[in-house]
């Protein structure tokens, strides 16, 4: 399978342009294109040098509970010496361009394209980027602690180094690259790739109590969202309450691939 990661956020749009657009705003689901992360759209870090980041999901009544999801796009030699402003705070960074050093509990991993690193509350760790341009998605969660479990463990890892695993009776077109065990508890929510082959779909409306962050890596599809068809592209972002129906179908030539959150192994919380 060919693998791609879309990266090409920032700039504006013409003068000559028209205004509508795709974006969506609703109480089920939001839905951003690519092209609204434009430069008016960045935020800057405080802690993070030559880094702007673009803010796609952040915990907000009417909107994400559990999760941000922020795409990061650092300068040479950009990053942080102290990226994760709170101790209790676990995160995920995935590379998507450029070449990203990642120092973490004394070790040094370098990370390209397609890398993932998962980090536990309260991880020593800082990040720089190389000689070029680097871009990367971070997303963060409070973590969720349980008496008698442990918090998990570092895991750095690339997409091209775990095998996916194939979804039942689909011969393959359907998988998911999964970088943490499934069944270890000890993880309150996962990061994964779900992969379509071009035709491939989820075959049904799925209704769930996990929320959802969806950043479209690679490839075109039409998601049910709710009570709606979206047509999504590389560089668009959902976001989907918990509960909201969802499929999908990959629409285009080549595999559609999307980075996928979800909170998990909790029991629900009874008060709000």
């Amino acid at each position: 399978m060919t693998r791609s990661y879309f990266s090409d956020w920032g700039g504006l749009p013409s003068q000559r342009n028209i205004i509508a657009g795709r974006a969506v705003f609703t109480e089920a689901y939001a839905f951003m294109p690519r092209r609204v992360q434009s430069d008016i759209t960045a935020s800057l870090l405080p802690g993070w040098d030559d880094t702007r980041a673009w803010i796609l999901a952040r915990p907000l009544t009417g909107f994400a509970e559990t999760f941000a999801e922020l795409i990061l796009e650092m300068k040479p030699g950009g990053g942080s010496e102290s990226p994760e402003p709170d101790a209790g705070v676990q995160g995920v960074i995935f590379v998507l361009e450029g070449e990203l050093t990642l120092n973490v509990d004394g070790a040094t991993h370098v990370m390209e394209p397609g890398g993932f690193a998962y980090l536990p509350p309260g991880t020593d760790w800082s990040v720089r980027a190389g000689d070029s341009r680097a871009v990367a998605v971070w997303i963060r969660k409070r973590y969720e602690a349980v008496p008698g479990l442990d918090a998990p463990d570092v895991v750095v890892t690339n997409d091209r180094d775990v095998t996916p695993a194939e979804m039942p009776d689909t011969e393959g077109r359907w998988s998911t690259t999964r970088f943490v065990d499934p069944t270890d508890l000890r993880h309150d929510m996962h990061v994964t790739i779900v992969n379509l082959h071009p035709g491939a779909e989820v075959p049904f409306t799925e209704t769930h109590v996990m929320e959802h962050g969806l950043l479209v890596l690679q490839g075109m599809g039409v998601y049910r969202l709710n009570r709606d068809w979206v047509e999504v592209e590389a560089g668009d972002f959902m976001w989907l309450r918990a509960f909201c129906p969802q499929g999908c179908h990959a629409s285009g030539s080549e595999p559609f691939r999307y980075l996928l959150y979800k909170d998990v192994n909790r029991h629900p919380r009874l008060e709000l």
